[in-house]
């Protein structure tokens, strides 16, 4: 039988545990801004969809109360 002691070294990196914290946090903060800024865009391409379509309507209705 053999004497053999197996030790296990763990090393701790509190910087780049920090790093590595700081570095997530900024790529979920980047990604909620990107979802902000598509719901913007559908936001006022849909508003921009419904005017253009509004104007069309308002336009041919008022086409239809001319007298010629």
């Amino acid at each position: 039988m053999f004497n053999r002691q197996d030790y296990v070294c763990q090393s701790s990196d509190p910087k780049g545990d920090e790093a590595f914290g700081k570095l997530f946090a900024i790529l979920i903060c980047f990604v909620f801004f990107l979802g902000a800024l598509q719901i913007a865009y559908e936001t006022v391409s849909g508003w921009y969809q419904n005017f253009m379509q509004w104007s069309g309507e308002m336009l041919a209705f008022l086409a239809g109360l001319w007298p010629f």
